[in-house]
Order: C-alpha cells, then sequence, then structure tokens
C-alpha cells in the first residue's frame, strides 16, 4: 500500500488504540517488514546495548557465584537451622510463577479465541523459557552436587537406587521437565513460518543458511499449513493443563508438610493465581519498553494494556482472597501454633516485610479498577513492578517466617541472606534480561503471520467493512 493511500485509510478510520488491537493502514507486506526489520535490518537502539551490557555484567556476577559456590559448597548461603531453605527455594519459586503467564496466553488464550494474544504471545512464550531455566538453577545449586541431578530420574541402574516417590522434590523434577519440554515445543513450532520468513529476507548467506535450518524446510504449502495448525492446536491443548499442575505441584513442596503456615490445602489454586499474577506483570514489564523503544505501539496497543491489567486485577484479588482464608483458617482452626504463624507474620521481627507484601500485592493494584490508570503506561509500568517486587515478598514471607519459629522455642532462629545470595539472585535476573535481549535482537518478537491473519478482520478499508490486501512477499 502506497504512503498516500495509507495516509486516506488512516484520515478515514482514525485509530483508536483503547479498542484496538491492530492499528489501521497497514497491509500483508507491511506488518512483515516492520516485525522482520527489527531483526534484519532495522538499526539497534542504543537503550539495547545499554541493557544487554548491564544484563551481561550480572550474568557474569551469576557465573562467578556458581563457580564459587561449586567450589566452597552451599556454606556459602545463608540456609542454616532451623531456616534450611532460603533463598534458593524464594527464587524457584518466583522465576517458576513468572514463567506460568507465557503459557497461559499462548494456549489457553489461543484456545479461547482470544485474538488479543497475538501480539504479546511470541516474547511471552520466550519469557516463560528463560525464567523456567532460572528457576531450574536452585534446586540443581541447592543439591550441593548438581553433576548428580540424574538421580532424581528413574533410570536403569546397578545400584539399586531409585528417586523417592513421595518426595515432592522428585514431582518437581518431572512436573518442571515436562513443563518446559512442552513450552520449548510450542515455541518453536510457532517460529517455523517466521523462520521460513526471516530465511527468505536475510541478506547475508549465513544468516539465510541458520534461519533456512531452522525454518525445517517450510515452505508455505497448504500441506505445511494443516500439519502445522493441528500441532500447534494439539500443543495448546497439551500445554494448558500444565498451567495449572506445575505450580499446584511447586505448592505440595509446603503444603504437604506439617509446618504451620505451609499446611493449607489452599496452597495449589492460590500458587496458581499468584504465579498468573506475577507472570502477567512480568510481561507487561518486558512489553511497555518493548513498544516504546522498537515503535510498535501499532501492534501493542493500549488494548493489550488494559486487557493485561484486568487479568492482573482479577488475579490479583484472588491472591488477597488466598491471604484473607489464611488468616482466617489460622483463627478459626484453634490451633496455638497456627494463630502464633499469623501473629508472627503481623507482629514479629519480618513484620515490615508482611505488611510490605500486602500493600504490593493486594493495595497497589486496587488503582487498577479505574480505566484512567489503566490508559497510563508509565503507571501500569510503575504496578507491573511493584507487584514483581510484592510477589518476591510473599515468597519470602511464606519460606522464612514459616520456618523461622515452628513448635520449638529452642530452636528458633532468624534468617540473613549472605551477599552470595544476592549476588545469585541478581544473576539470575542478569541471566533472564541477557537472553531476552539475544531473543529480542535474533528473532521476530512478535509473530509475524499471526499479525497478518488478523489483517483482514481487524483493519477496516475507507469504505467499511474489512480490509483484504493481496499481496504476500514470502513463501511463508
Amino acid at each position: 500500500m502506497s504512503e498516500e493511500r495509507r495516509r486516506t485509510v488512516e484520515i478515514a478510520t482514525p485509530f483508536d488504540p483503547q479498542a484496538t488491537i491492530l492499528a489501521p493502514g497497514y497491509t500483508y507486506a507491511s506488518i512483515t517488514d516492520k516485525i522482520s526489520a527489527i531483526v534484519l535490518t532495522r538499526r539497534t537502539p542504543r537503550e539495547w546495548f545499554l541493557g544487554f551490557t548491564i544484563a551481561f555484567l550480572l550474568l557474569m556476577l551469576l557465573l562467578f557465584t556458581a563457580a564459587y559456590l561449586l567450589a566452597v559448597g552451599v556454606g556459602i548461603w545463608g540456609v542454616t537451622v532451623p531456616v534450611g531453605w532460603g533463598f534458593d527455594i524464594i527464587n524457584f519459586v518466583w522465576w517458576i510463577g513468572i514463567g506460568h503467564a507465557g503459557t497461559l496466553i499462548s494456549a489457553i488464550l489461543l484456545l479461547l479465541r482470544q485474538k488479543w494474544r497475538t501480539s504479546i504471545n511470541r516474547f511471552a512464550e520466550a519469557m516463560t523459557l528463560f525464567a523456567v531455566a532460572c528457576a531450574g538453577l536452585y534446586p540443581l545449586l541447592h543439591m550441593g552436587r548438581p553433576w548428580l541431578f540424574y538421580w532424581l530420574l528413574p533410570y536403569p541402574n546397578t545400584m539399586g537406587t531409585w528417586p523417592q516417590p513421595r518426595s515432592p522434590l522428585v514431582w518437581d523434577v518431572f512436573a518442571i521437565t515436562t513443563y518446559a519440554t512442552v513450552s520449548f515445543l510450542f515455541w518453536f513450532i510457532g517460529l517455523i513460518p517466521d523462520l521460513a520468513t526471516l530465511r527468505d529476507r536475510a541478506r547475508r548467506r549465513f544468516w539465510r543458511i541458520l534461519y533456512g535450518f531452522l525454518a525445517m524446510g517450510w515452505r508455505g504449502s497448504a500441506r505445511h499449513w494443516a500439519r502445522y495448525e493441528m500441532a500447534y492446536l494439539l500443543l495448546a491443548g497439551l500445554a494448558t493443563p500444565l498451567v495449572v499442575s506445575v505450580h499446584t505441584v511447586v505448592s505440595f513442596d509446603f503444603a504437604i508438610s506439617i509446618i504451620p503456615g505451609w499446611h493449607a490445602t489452599i496452597f495449589p489454586p492460590y500458587f496458581v493465581a499468584g504465579a498468573i499474577y506475577s507472570g502477567f506483570a512480568m510481561v507487561m514489564t518486558l512489553a511497555i519498553p518493548l513498544r516504546k523503544y522498537y515503535e510498535l505501539e501499532d501492534f501493542i496497543t493500549m488494548k493489550h494494556l488494559d486487557n493485561m491489567a484486568k487479568v492482573m486485577l482479577a488475579t490479583g484479588l484472588i491472591v488477597g482472597y488466598g491471604y484473607m482464608m489464611e488468616a482466617f483458617m489460622a483463627w478459626y482452626s484453634g490451633n496455638p501454633y497456627e494463630r502464633y504463624m499469623l501473629l508472627n507474620r503481623l507482629r514479629g521481627p519480618y513484620a515490615p516485610i508482611y505488611w510490605a507484601l500486602l500493600v504490593c500485592n493486594v493495595g497497589i493494584i486496587q488503582a487498577l479498577w479505574s480505566a484512567r490508570v489503566r490508559q497510563n503506561v508509565r503507571a501500569l509500568f510503575a504496578i507491573a513492578l511493584v507487584v514483581n517486587v510484592g510477589m518476591w515478598l510473599e515468597r519470602f514471607v511464606i519460606v522464612v517466617t514459616s520456618l523461622h519459629r515452628d513448635f520449638l522455642p529452642s530452636s528458633w532462629g532468624m534468617y540473613r541472606p549472605t551477599v552470595f545470595d544476592w549476588t545469585m539472585f541478581l544473576g539470575s535476573i542478569g541471566l533472564f534480561l541477557t537472553l531476552m535481549f539475544l531473543f529480542i535482537r535474533l528473532l521476530p518478537v512478535i509473530s509475524i503471520f499471526e499479525m497478518r491473519a488478523l489483517l483482514p478482520e481487524v483493519a477496516p478499508t475507507p469504505h467499511g467493512g474489512a480490509g483484504r490486501p493481496a499481496e504476500a512477499s514470502t513463501a511463508s
């Protein structure tokens, strides 16, 4: 479409970013050009280099800490009696929770035919994979001898030893491994048509070969599309129950114990809602800078941010209900240990952290009831950051306040993270951001072909009705 015609379309159909999921005036070719140019031709923003440098330095911090830990042992962490699980389990659960939104957006919203997922599903899926990779570091390193991790798998061996099926750690291995495998397949299969587009448009031979290899011979034939649609739908159906099952299994790490504060039947739904809550907060944290620095406001519109804010509000209310039920059951049960656990959270040495998480996870998000706040990008970004912090504080409270004062006052103690706990945590954030920056630079951050499929339905013509641009520049 010529520039003159595009201006005519925009004048005839004014762009309402609050109501549409794709700005008008685009064609199949212009959508492909804009997204593929981020990888192939467009100059990389200075902000990308700045962000990547910081993330890479944090990654080096992680590698140094991990190397020192392998040389010296887990004694460099602050874990000790009575808090045997510290930052490692806190960060593990936090990262796993963040990894839920990608599969939720991609699989469940796909099955529900929610077209607004199209602009955000690709980098949300990538976020899932990177978050699960960060989560997997902690239980491996906490084992002390991570090179023997395969002992948790039921492989044939001459020692006659088998995993303990009653241990939730073993359940974690299967749940997270399955989740990571299905999420990767779902992400990669969704990339194949776009990889073929990059293959056809890449100017350098190396990238043509690399993208061609990854595209697995995709030519865009009817047979390819039919098989692609079937495989993608099957994986979506497979991934959907995993969203619920994985964090349910993670919650069993706590719920099947008899520790006051952990032994609660509300933990599975409470953890799943919290995972979706933190995951959407992270998606919004990534989406807002991405749309700004790569000028993707036409693709990631205010409609997307508004919908994500509504999901955050709904799941945040479920999380708040979980806090309320915990307090009610501690009082109603008549169990003196449960009641003391609650009072200790409210008035004990870690009380400021508990009150801070209530402010972050329950108080701040009430602002999302206002449509004006949901249409304010800066406010949404700030709220998403606060929720990310609040969900980490929630993990801290669950783990530490339940362990540091249990049944025997003689065994009470305080948990104090060491500098290596913090460097490991910051380093895992560096790993996550490094992978995310590389993904943005090397692969289409928004699904090209799915955005093109939206065009006939959401892009009106100057005469009303649906536009049906005819040109298609590649085999995909």
